[in-house]
């Protein structure tokens, strides 16, 4: 028994060998911290690292936005004018399509044909110009009359027609577009200089606040406006415009900028056009003073 006993006593029997012991342990400790931060600091790093801030690495990883998706433009480049399939697509397609407000659909050569019997120029004066429902340009004024003119031969080709596609014109001469040479002012001489200031040349009259309107209103409001549809209350329709002119006019020209949803329709904002408030505001106004 005492034997046994002796074999399952602790290594450490003196306080001595617990002070070694313990020192040690803590020696073997540093040791390891020591070892762990030799090997990161030696150890050769990348991304937020030095390696991950050279000019290499930097351009590599702004590559991806400097140079996707952005198309840098020259103010003073010629504009690319659309083909006529794709002005139509964008601009014709939304009444031409399924003869909405009264136009001719694409295609329907029976309803094209009184159309194309008056002649190429006039149907061309009334696809830029506009007429009864139909903006001017369909509604996009910022088309070049030979993009509109395109568009009116890819449609009416599909519909009995058979016109030529419309060439672009040449540019015109440099010296024609940058006109001739300044004249340069003559000197003042002791008698013109010693005579009174002219009075400054009257500005050019705004253009009258009817006239804004109207433009914006054949532009933007005709379409539904002209033929009263999509529940938009008829020009020169009183009946229809009587509930509308009991309101405010800061709440009407609030509806047509911002939108409306009506019981029997909805206009989107600004009539589905980028004109500016104001315009907005004076088409409100011309279509009002019509009906008071």
């Amino acid at each position: 028994m005492s034997d046994a006993h002796h074999d399952h006593q602790s290594l450490i029997r003196t306080p001595k060998q617990l002070v070694i012991a313990v020192t040690g342990f803590f020696l073997v400790i540093v040791l390891g911290i020591i070892l762990l931060v030799t090997f990161v600091t030696s150890t050769a790093t990348t991304g937020a690292g030095t390696d991950g801030q050279n000019a290499e690495a930097i351009s590599s990883r702004i590559r991806p936005v400097s140079e996707e998706g952005f198309t840098l433009v020259d103010a003073n480049a010629p504009r690319i004018l659309q083909a006529g399939s794709a002005v139509y697509a964008a601009t014709c397609a939304a009444c031409h399509d399924s003869g909405m407000a009264g136009a001719p659909k694409t295609g329907d050569n029976g309803a094209w044909g009184a159309r194309l019997a008056q002649g190429y120029d006039t149907i061309l004066k009334h696809a830029i110009e506009g007429i009864r429902a139909m903006p001017a340009k369909g509604g996009n004024p910022d088309l070049d009359n030979l993009e509109v003119e395109r568009a009116l031969v890819f449609m009416t080709n599909k519909s009995g027609a058979t016109f030529k596609e419309p060439a672009e014109p040449a540019p015109a001469a440099a010296e024609a577009s940058a006109g001739t040479a300044e004249t340069p002012a003559p000197a003042l001489t002791a008698a013109t200089a010693s005579l009174p200031a002219a009075p400054a040349a009257a500005a050019a009259p705004a253009l009258a606040s009817a006239d804004v309107g109207k433009k914006a209103y054949d532009s933007a409001c005709i379409a539904c406006h002209g033929a009263g549809i999509a529940g938009a209350p008829k020009f020169g329709d009183k009946a229809a415009w009587a509930a509308r002119l009991g309101q405010d006019a800061a709440v009407l020209h609030e509806h047509a900028i911002k939108g409306f949803q009506g019981k029997t329709g909805f206009m989107p904002p600004k009539g589905g056009s980028a004109l500016p408030d104001a315009e907005v505001k004076a088409a409100v106004d011309f279509m009002v003073a019509a009906v008071k």
